[in-house]
């Protein structure tokens, strides 16, 4: 077992050397590539991505796992042991895929993506039907290929992203998470305390929030000399190597704070990256965190820190003295209009409150999708439906509606990890603020002590353990939206003065 074992992560070594040159060329295709050197440079990723296939499903790999499953009691390192789990689980969910056919899923996922581009900018859901439909039929063969398949077909797709989680989990979750949302909108409407907006659009040279939001990251904890800050249409995070974890974001002239806080949360996925153990990496099972886990720290630092009075103190005389345009502005003002709760269209800018909503239209979507009950010809027009029924606004066009996101151009199960990510910082959050002074800390800009917190309670076993055993064991409960209303109710009745 033991020369297997090293045989196994000769060629794991291998692999994630071809993971490294995928994922520097994935960002080049996603932030920079010329628009006219798409379509050629979606072909070269494909090729390397399918020879990256071949490698991880050769009958030497194949062997190997099988052996090494059979066997791991036979391992003495705990660490070996989950990474044989992990792989032969993973392995069974592609083993009946061909070379042919991952060529072809990539081949559709890259046309997807570049449809989904040109379809945004057009504005017309149309240029991206097609490639759609295509999305929606190949991950369905893909899961049918599977020998572990689980009997509904959405939770194949939950439990990809999220391990463990169903929708006989999610379902309760987001209709007791609606239910909340709704009462505590109901409060704000009727709230007669006004908030200061008129400021929220003026023009911010771009020279400027490119400025501010360096400042932000490292502010943060984020470390340069390990990532790079660059933009793109949607912004992301890319784990490229151990020590190379990049952050992307937009910049809106007339919306500074979108860029804002599309860095703080972007940042803490990085951070989250930045701070896996060596231990993981040496053992190949880096990179295990479930999307709940990532978003639930990405929207830690975004919201739970970034929209929190404390932070705003620690950051408002570095804002004021960057942004002359908001010289006016209180650092008061500029916390409530932070906290502005307000139905709107754009998920990436929606508030707190109303962002859950966002996710359960998202959600409920999905599930139409994948049990067959919508045309891929009325998703518009159920997407508007919703946003109409849910937040009461009217969608004017489809590059503001079904085409804000680019989730869907390459599968279904990522969205509830948003509102999973925010209940699981809420539940954190009530432990962190016994063990150490969170607010003074955070008022103080000390996040080395906040950090490191993380470092050793949230990202220590984010890799090993199932979500399920991840948050049972750092707050001894299961997943439940309850921490998280009473975060929102706590903090808008004080914004809101209800």
């Amino acid at each position: 077992m033991e020369n297997k074992l090293k045989r196994f992560k000769e060629i794991l070594a291998l692999l994630r050397k071809y993971e490294h040159a995928l994922g520097i060329m994935y960002f080049d295709f996603e932030t920079i590539v010329p628009n006219g050197a798409r379509d050629d440079e979606g072909d070269i990723l494909d090729f390397f991505s399918n020879e990256h296939f071949k490698l991880s499903h050769s009958d030497e790999i194949k062997g190997l796992i099988q052996d090494l499953y059979q066997n791991k009691d036979k391992i003495s390192d705990p660490l070996d042991v989950k990474l044989v789990e992990i792989w032969y689980e993973n392995y069974a969910k592609t083993k009946n895929i061909t070379p042919e056919l991952d060529l072809k899923m990539s081949n559709i996922y890259s046309r997807a993506y570049s449809n989904w581009l040109k379809a945004k900018e057009a504005k017309d859901y149309s240029l991206f039907k097609d490639s759609f439909k295509e999305v929606i039929d190949i991950q369905r063969v893909a899961v049918n290929l599977r020998e572990n398949k689980l009997e509904k077909y959405y939770d194949n797709l939950l439990d990809d992203c999220e391990k463990g989680m169903l929708q006989e989990d999610l379902d309760p979750f987001f209709n007791e998470l609606k239910v909340g949302l709704i009462e505590l909108i109901n409060k704000i409407k009727n709230s007669k305390h006004v908030i200061r907006r008129d400021f929220l659009n003026r023009n911010v040279p771009i020279y400027k929030q490119e400025a501010f939001s360096k400042y932000l990251l490292e502010l943060n904890g984020y470390d340069f000399n390990r990532g790079a800050l660059t933009t793109t249409e949607h912004p992301f995070t890319s784990d490229i190597a151990k020590n190379d974890a990049r952050v992307t974001t937009h910049y809106h002239e007339d919306m500074v704070l979108s860029n804002i806080f599309s860095v703080i949360h972007e940042g803490g996925h990085a951070i989250f990256m930045q701070n896996e153990r060596d231990e993981d990496y040496d053992h190949f099972i880096n990179d295990e965190i479930t999307n709940g886990m990532h978003e639930s720290v990405s929207r830690f630092y975004e919201n739970i820190v970034g929209r929190s009075k404390e932070y705003i103190h620690l950051i408002y005389p570095k804002f004021i003295e960057t942004f002359d345009e908001f010289k006016d502005i209180s650092e008061r003002e500029l916390y409530e209009a932070v906290n502005i709760v307000k139905p709107s269209l754009i998920r990436t800018e929606a508030d707190e409150v109303t962002y859950g909503l966002h996710i359960i239209i998202r959600y409920e979507m999905e599930k139409m999708i994948c049990n067959n009950e919508i045309n891929v010809n009325d998703i518009p027009a159920m997407w508007n439906k919703l946003y109409k029924d849910y937040l009461g606004v009217g969608v004017p066009n489809d590059s503001l509606g079904v085409l804000q996101d680019v989730h869907w151009s390459s599968g279904f199960g990522y969205f509830p990890s948003y509102a999973i990510g925010n209940c699981y910082n809420a539940m954190y959050i009530k432990r962190m603020e016994k063990e150490i002074p969170f607010r003074s800390l955070l008022e103080k800009g000390d996040f080395t002590t906040i950090n490191k917190w993380m470092k050793e309670n949230v990202f220590i076993h984010a890799n090993v353990l199932t979500p399920k055993e991840w948050i049972k064991e750092l707050t001894g409960e299961s997943l439940s939206p309850k921490a998280f209303l009473k975060y929102l109710n706590n903090k808008y009745k004080d914004i809101y003065q209800f």
